[in-house]
């Protein structure tokens, strides 16, 4: 049975996918493919999952279909590696409603971004923390969002891995000069994991000291991002840079479909199609891709799936 912690104070290590959310029309869920894409990347050797994140469109999506996401999720992966649970909220009674379905269904750690609508300074964001983390019943991750501020400063962060129950942090700024001073200051915090969200920065951040990645394309070809998490932790460079190219043309092929932020979720949720894994249905605002780039992707995946098995 695994747990968020392999031994006490163990940090969590590996690649976790965030998994995307299939649907069938916009408030049910597509539960096959759900199915799927659970045992996909299980079956990939990852080290755990995230749901409701961003590649989750956990936004787009509505109370009701978040709580089912959970429980049909936890239920499926029955404790095999540990779910983390998106709980980024604007309002502090919807994180903790979710919080507290997770942890009745079996999940082992929370995720939390900075509440995105009103802007918080870094002494709210501090204040929110520990008001919210005591009222918690699982282990919190922090969430550094990639689309807009606030981030979590890395003063804001060291003060908050002093508090109970906060586990570490992701990070999706895809700002490694951020990502090295949060890397120095863990130093003193041997309990807490700092995962990397984008997969262009997977192979120097684990070389470097992270613990992990948080990777989109782990949803597509999760034995691909699980091979270079571990040729990094060996410290096999001639491997590691091999991998890194080809998780780079992954990104190339699949998420520049398309213009925008959204063509990531896209571009994945389209190749995640059209090998027959789940469906491409988005929540709102975002649209399916139409026929060229579905055409273009699915071509895509095929040849990325010859080339990586």
């Amino acid at each position: 049975m695994h747990h968020v912690s392999e031994a006490p104070g163990a940090p969590l290590r590996g690649i976790i996918p965030p998994l995307v959310t299939p649907l069938a029309d916009h408030s049910t869920l597509d539960l096959p493919g759900l199915e799927r894409l659970t045992e996909h990347v299980i079956g990939g050797g990852v080290h755990g999952l995230f749901i409701l994140g961003t590649t989750g469109e956990a936004p787009g999506l509505g109370a009701s279909l978040k709580h089912e996401l959970v429980r049909r999720v936890c239920g499926s992966v029955s404790r095999r590696v540990p779910v983390l649970v998106g709980i980024s909220e604007t309002a502090i009674t919807e994180s903790l409603a979710i919080a507290e379905t997770a942890h009745r269904c079996g999940a082992d750690a929370l995720v939390l971004a900075p509440p995105y609508y009103f802007p918080a300074t870094q002494d709210e964001l501090l204040g929110y923390l520990e008001r919210l983390a005591p009222q918690l019943p699982l282990p919190l991750f922090l969430y550094n969002m990639p689309y807009r501020p606030p981030v979590f400063a890395p003063e804001t962060v060291r003060q908050a891995m002093t508090m109970p129950g906060i586990a570490g942090l992701k990070d999706s700024s895809g700002d490694m000069c951020y990502f090295q001073k949060i890397r120095a200051l863990f130093a003193d915090f041997p309990h807490a994991s700092l995962f990397i969200g984008p997969e262009q920065l997977l192979a120097e951040s684990v070389l470097t000291g992270a613990h992990g990645g948080v990777c989109a394309g782990a949803n597509l070809f999760p034995k691909l991002y699980v091979a270079l998490y571990h040729a990094a932790v060996a410290g096999d460079l001639r491997r590691t840079v091999e991998l890194h190219g080809e998780v780079m043309e992954v990104c190339r092929l699949i998420y520049e479909a398309g213009h925008g932020a959204s063509s990531v979720i896209k571009g994945l949720k389209c190749a995640l199609g059209s090998l027959g894994l789940c469906s491409d249905f988005m929540a709102e605002p975002f649209q399916r891709f139409g026929e060229p780039e579905r055409r273009r992707i699915a071509e895509a995946a095929q040849r990325l799936k010859a080339s990586l098995t």
